[in-house]
């Protein structure tokens, strides 16, 4: 199997070339464009999740000695989350190379985080299983680039700090509810507030649902934490 003059491109942008091209091709072909005789990417999205989740791990261990386990943890979770994922995709413009059923394109799947964001980690397998984990380790580290020394020495996700917040002064979990959503299918935007028990709430707007509850979670628990 060869690949399209698009997958080269895509497989020079990321600074790899495959052995077995057949594993570029199935990481970039969705489900809505499996059938019988072709996989899509989902068992190396899988795989793909795990040895993301190794370079990470190792990197970030190797990089601060002195670390504790509790500082790493939201440090590697910054790096390995979808959000992560999608926004290293996006850079290397993946979301041109997707493999998708009419349904999914119509609908803008080629910016979907989602998509984006398993699509990267079926790549990282495919890399991992034509060239190795080192071959594996390098892409990694070079895609993410700055992106492991810079993670914030913490670095939890702000849905997660303000749910800590209000856990702290014994409150339920935030609620985040959709207060409008705007634009055509293929194209979303989403106002969402983030909700407290005692009444505080901050509403914020991005492409996607998750996107809006983490910048609505942030503004809301930077005013309760007095950064603003």
């Amino acid at each position: 199997m060869k690949l399209s003059s698009e997958l080269k491109a895509f497989a020079g942008r990321i600074g790899y070339t495959f052995k077995r091209p057949e594993l570029l091709h199935r990481a970039v072909t969705h489900s809505s464009m499996s059938s019988p005789t072709r996989d899509d990417n989902q068992r190396l999205e899988f795989l793909g999740d795990r040895v993301l989740g190794l370079v990470m791990a190792e990197a970030l261990f190797m990089a601060d000695t002195a670390a504790t386990e509790g500082q790493l943890a939201p440090r590697f979770n910054a790096l390995v989350r979808k959000e992560t994922c999608a926004d290293v995709a996006r850079e290397f413009d993946l979301g041109a190379v997707l493999k998708l059923g009419r349904s999914e394109m119509l609908s803008g799947g080629r910016r979907k985080e989602a998509l984006l964001a398993d699509a990267m980690e079926a790549v990282i397998a495919a890399v991992y299983l034509d060239g190795g984990f080192e071959a594996a380790k390098a892409l990694v580290l070079r895609l993410w680039g700055k992106r492991v020394t810079a993670v914030d020495a913490d670095a939890r996700d702000a849905k997660t700090a303000l749910q800590e917040w209000a856990q702290a002064r014994k409150l339920p979990p935030p609620k985040y509810v959709v207060v409008e959503r705007t634009g055509p299918d293929h194209a979303p935007v989403f106002t969402i507030e983030a909700r407290l028990e005692n009444g505080e709430s901050q509403s914020a707007t991005a492409n996607s649902k998750r996107q809006a509850e983490q910048a609505a979670a942030k503004l809301l628990l930077a005013r309760l934490e007095g950064t603003t």
